[in-house]
């Protein structure tokens, strides 16, 4: 008896509901399905898919079109079991034939051809993919019930059980056998893992009338007729789903729907490690992060780019926070929380007077530099590091130098009239900033306090002095230094105040939350402009936020986070002299970043993050230090790093790293301004 088991499910990682798309008039699965029952060796055809209320539409749909189809549901991840509960009621000599539901180009005259070869001999396991000579897209497999009951029995991997026959194809056990074709037209594909695939499946299906049962022996004349009607704009490798993880699949998803794939540049899966980062979680705890397969990381990377400094998903935070939802979080009045945290601010950072409050740093920069020009009614700034996105920041690129890619940020949509407002100097060069001030009448001189290189001596204070003489405002951004240094912002640790100062990220410890604070006088000019914003008063950043400061207060978090900080920086340095390596770091004790001076180091940089994936650590070249990170964990992965050290050394002395990436090289980050 010969039993084709069609494996389909709706939420596909990559291509959700694919089966049920529609060719013509048909859908995928109803495609296949009449196809299969053009066959004259099987008996029958049922439809495995997962349980779960996702799937229902399937179920609803099969059974409509087609009454007496045989449907089973089984577990989603563990598809042997699927298929062992689909041939109960069979005998253990029955034949299962593998049909899975995004071929819907599986060809009637191969099937019955390798059953018949099947049936003829005494094989455990046939198929036509061990070595790939048909396309893409005509997979069949072919195995006894009590092949299949044996193997599900093994101890199998969670890939093995996922994917069926892994274990029965690597076994020596197992008598196989690989049916080739004629010519090798792995090349070709003909499945449907992605959009592109689908509309590619609908042009061949056009080019024959719309005839849903076109033979490979039509497609394969076309093949030679019009070679050039198969070239593909983009080159899949054949069976990369099985390889992909639940995230990287996602991600090929969202770049179909969201311009770059995300909201934040930094956190672009081709920043680290090319279609092996595993880019969202499931959850998190501590410095731990779950992916979307439940495979746990240590983060030895950015802590969700430096909000978290008191680790994720902080418990004492969460729980105030959660008795904030079941109150309420945003109704038509203000939230009393927002006062609270506003004396607290002011309370840190005594030489401010008052307080604004925004969910984003851009948005907090925009409204400092807003307010400083309300004060001043100057319009011009200079600006020394990263701000942001919003157009007053950004404009500074008009006044670059065509051969100055100072930041390599794209300006395309912000208006050329903005061309000499902003003007970007250098960090620990005075005479590069007093060249604008001669200039230009500027509202504020907009920097950060330090980001990758310390302040020369005096330099924050000439800046101070400049400030007061050229009657402009001085507004320091510490987004990212804020808390890490000091319990306030790093322009303390230096005695160097502001008129303005920015704070963003660690202040709420991954919830939404920065606020503005500054001189009085200063910031009572907010209310010579607009400035409003509905999600500004919502209650969870603030409640959050005061809850972060009482426990960073509490453990004194700068000078624990700045101490592992030191403890990283010294082991990479010893790491660096113990491999012969030219190694830099730059960077805040707890924000810190390493460089190999070498005209391979983006490889290097891609070969660290897939190796220390392997160990199950996010790691690349920078880090942000938290007070979840323990000795423990620190020395675990210094340890890990010295392996890896070790191969970069080889590399340097001659040893082709290109061996060695299995991954497409990551991008580069684009440059901050100091």
């Amino acid at each position: 008896m010969n039993i084709a088991i069609i494996q389909a499910r709706l939420n596909s990682s990559r291509f959700p509901e694919k089966v049920i798309k529609k060719i013509n008039e048909n859908y995928i699965i109803e495609v296949i399905i009449k196809r299969l029952l053009k066959s004259k060796k099987l008996n029958k055809i049922i439809v495995a898919i997962p349980y779960g209320e996702k799937n229902k539409k399937l179920e609803l749909l099969l059974k409509n079109l087609f009454p007496k189809i045989n449907i089973i549901k089984g577990s989603e991840k563990n598809l042997v079991s699927r298929y062992v509960k689909a041939s109960t009621n069979f005998n253990d000599e029955t034949n299962l034939i593998r049909i899975t539901a995004d071929c819907p180009l599986v060809d009637i005259d191969l099937l019955d051809k390798m059953i018949l070869i099947f049936e003829k001999n005494n094989y455990d396991y046939l198929s036509n993919t061990l070595t790939p000579t048909f396309p893409d897209g005509l997979d069949i497999e072919i195995f006894k019930k009590k092949t299949l009951i044996e193997f599900s029995n093994k101890k199998l991997s969670k890939f093995e059980k996922e994917h069926l026959t892994p274990y029965l194809k690597k076994n020596k056990k197992y008598k196989k056998y690989n049916l080739n074709n004629g010519i090798d037209l792995s090349h070709i594909r003909l499945t449907i893992d992605e959009y592109d695939d689908y509309f590619f499946i609908k042009k061949i299906f056009k080019y024959f009338d719309n005839n849903i049962y076109v033979k490979f022996k039509d497609i394969t004349k076309l093949i030679n007729k019009e070679p050039s009607f198969f070239n593909r704009k983009k080159i899949i490798k054949r069976n990369i789903g099985s390889s992909l993880s639940t995230g990287i699949k996602i991600w090929q998803r969202a770049k179909k729907v969201i311009p770059g794939g995300n909201m934040l540049f930094s956190k672009r899966p081709e920043m680290f490690l090319p279609n092996g980062w595993p880019s969202y979680f499931s959850k998190t705890s501590g410095c731990q992060v779950w992916d979307l397969d439940n495979k746990k990381y240590y983060d030895f990377c950015s802590m969700g780019v430096g909000t978290n400094i008191l680790g994720y998903s902080n418990n004492v935070i969460d729980k105030q926070v959660a008795k904030v939802i079941k109150k309420g979080n945003v109704s038509t009045f203000n939230c009393y929380e927002e006062v609270l945290l506003a004396e607290k601010l002011l309370n840190i950072n005594k030489w401010a007077g008052m307080v604004r409050f925004a969910r984003t740093g851009a948005e907090a920069n925009s409204m400092a530099l807003r307010i400083a020009r309300a004060y001043t009614g100057k319009e011009k700034v200079a600006v020394c590091g990263y701000h942001g996105w919003h157009d007053w920041y950004l404009s500074g690129n008009f006044n670059l130098k065509q051969n100055n890619n100072a930041n390599n940020l794209k300006i395309n949509g912000i208006p050329k009239k903005m061309k000499n407002l902003t003007f970007y100097f250098d960090y620990n060069n005075i005479e590069s900033l007093k060249k604008i001030l001669r200039k230009h009448k500027l509202a504020a001189i907009f920097m950060e306090v330090e980001r990758n290189i310390k302040p020369d001596k005096k330099f924050l204070s000439e800046i101070k002095i400049l400030s007061k003489k050229y009657n402009t405002l001085l507004i320091f951004d510490e987004c990212t230094s804020g808390f890490r240094e000091t319990f306030g912002g790093l322009h303390k640790k230096y005695q160097v105040y502001p008129d303005l100062c920015v704070f963003g990220k660690a202040l709420g410890n991954g919830y939404a939350i920065t606020s503005v604070i500054g001189r009085k006088k200063v910031m009572n000019s907010a209310q010579d402009t607009f400035i409003s914003s509905t999600f500004n008063t919502e209650r969870i950043g603030p409640t959050a936020a005061l809850k972060t400061l009482e426990l960073m207060e509490k453990l004194q978090s700068w000078k624990i986070i700045s101490d592992k900080g030191n403890l990283i920086k010294s082991e990479w340095y010893r790491l660096s002299k113990k491999y012969d390596l030219n190694l830099n770091v730059t960077g805040l004790k707890s924000c810190l970043k390493f460089e190999i001076k070498s005209n391979n180091w983006l490889k290097y940089r891609t070969y660290i993050t897939q190796e220390m994936l392997k160990k199950g650590f996010l790691s690349t070249n920078i880090i942000f230090t938290s007070t979840a990170h323990t000795e423990r964990l620190i020395n675990k992965y210094i340890s890990n790093l010295d392996a890896i050290f070790q191969n970069l050394s080889n590399f340097e002395n001659g040893v082709n790293i290109d061996e060695y990436l299995e991954y497409p090289v990551c991008h580069t980050d684009f440059k901050r301004l100091n």
